[in-house]
């Protein structure tokens, strides 16, 4: 019966097919992990343990994700990136804060300087009608400005000055100042301890601190 017992070597070699074991660790038609002893026991029933006990599904799952979440770990790279922008982020910061304080110290610059530059414009005027104030002066000494539209027009214009800040220096009596004061002539006086400014030839001005022209007086000196 040889021939009998190769056609039953035949069909047992036939019966048998190979067996292929898929160990991936990810699903590739969920996408989701295997559990490492859900593969040993793929032969355990649906809805038990490999030992016959009932599994439950969610503590299943949740045990899974848990496991899959504490076996995450950060790569040494990502970690020395995220160090990286958070260092970053600190430089553009302290740049952001120093453009803001340049900012606002350009900005203290240009109002000090347009106030400078205001100033400076208002001095301008100021000095270039000095001598038509001394012209009113001298025609109000010489009794030219007494009354009549004239006389009007003067104290309007001198008004008009005053509130951009014009001070006349003409005081007499006072002690003599060097910085606004111009002595001429000195005199001996009697009963002086000080130098004092007894006579006023040219009135001085000053805008503010700025003394835009000291007087011209003669001064009374201890005998």
């Amino acid at each position: 019966m040889p021939h009998h017992g190769n056609e039953e070597e035949h069909n047992s070699s036939a019966s048998q097919e190979p067996v292929i074991r898929d160990n991936r660790k990810v699903d590739p038609v969920t996408g989701q992990a295997r559990h490492p002893e859900g593969e040993k026991h793929a032969d355990a029933p649906k809805g038990e343990s490999p030992v016959g006990e009932p599994v439950d599904s969610d503590g299943d799952a949740l045990a899974q994700a848990e496991e899959i979440l504490n076996g995450i770990e950060v790569p040494a790279e990502e970690s020395v990136a995220q160090g990286a922008g958070q260092a970053e982020a600190a430089e553009l910061k302290n740049d952001l804060l120093r453009l803001q304080a340049e900012y606002v110290n350009y900005r203290k610059r240009v109002e000090r300087d347009r106030a400078v530059a205001g100033e400076m414009a208002v001095i301008g005027v100021l000095n270039s009608l000095l001598p038509v104030l001394d012209d009113v002066d001298a025609a109000r000494q010489h009794g030219d400005l007494t009354d009549g539209p004239f006389a009007a027009i003067a104290t309007k214009l001198e008004n008009a000055l005053k509130t951009y800040g014009l001070v006349r220096i003409d005081q007499t009596g006072v002690e003599f100042d060097p910085t606004i004061h111009e002595a001429l002539i000195q005199q001996p006086g009697e009963d002086i301890e000080v130098d004092t400014v007894s006579q006023v030839l040219r009135s001085g001005y000053k805008s503010g601190e700025r003394v835009l022209r000291a007087a011209q007086v003669i001064v009374a000196v201890p005998a």
